[in-house]
């Protein structure tokens, strides 16, 4: 899932939940941008690639109503973006992949050059990639010349956190899923709207001072 800002912030979250996790957190991050003044946070969803018959077998939740699907082309209209997406095998989600190979006219035109980006995801537990999601993706922001902008330890005491599971690094918030029942906790999705807001903020200043 993805979230776009326009500074009046566009800001745009994009991003891919299978199971809704990453939504749950995108909704929190979005919530965060939009606490800023002159910030518009959207949530587009990136494709589904695979069929519906897959995602039955698979007992994947339908896709949210309220939340549209974004085509490549869109991102030149944003000022600031999250990126969000569950790992597979210590890496991006194939259907966020897919849309990131599709972003080749952009990349040519390097329209997305100099414009901030975070990253947030969601692992099934502590070895599934909580920092190696994170690390890959922003491989995906250099080619295309955006700025990655990581949290850091700015989040504070939630940051050391030692008594409860908690997802999420300095690259950004995150959550465990564990076999698909556990749902981000309060401490998780404090973190997300901690780096909607602190992201957004950046892309403000940014932007301003055009």
């Amino acid at each position: 899932m993805m979230s776009l800002f326009k500074v009046m912030v566009l800001w745009l979250f994009r991003y891919y939940s299978l199971y809704g996790h990453v939504e749950i957190m995108a909704r929190e991050i979005q919530r965060g941008a939009n606490s800023v003044p002159d910030v518009e946070a959207t949530l587009w969803q990136v494709p589904e690639t695979l069929e519906n018959r897959i995602l039955e077998k698979m007992k994947a939740p339908a896709k949210p109503d309220d939340v549209g699907e974004i085509r490549p082309e869109q991102l030149v209209e944003a000022d600031g973006f999250i990126f969000g997406s569950p790992s597979r095998f210590g890496v991006m989600a194939a259907q966020f992949k897919a849309f990131f190979d599709a972003t080749h006219d952009i990349w040519a035109t390097q329209a997305l050059a100099g414009k901030p980006a975070g990253i947030f995801w969601s692992t099934g537990f502590h070895g599934g990639g909580q920092e190696l999601t994170a690390l890959t993706t922003i491989t995906q922001l250099a080619h295309h010349g955006m700025i990655f902008v990581p949290v850091g330890y700015t989040f504070g005491s939630g940051m050391f956190e030692m008594e409860d599971v908690k997802g999420g690094s300095p690259y950004g918030a995150g959550t465990y899923a564990a076999d698909g029942s556990r749902e981000p906790t309060e401490l998780e999705l404090q973190q997300a709207f901690h780096q909607g807001k602190y992201i957004a903020q950046i892309t403000k200043k940014l932007k301003n001072s055009d």
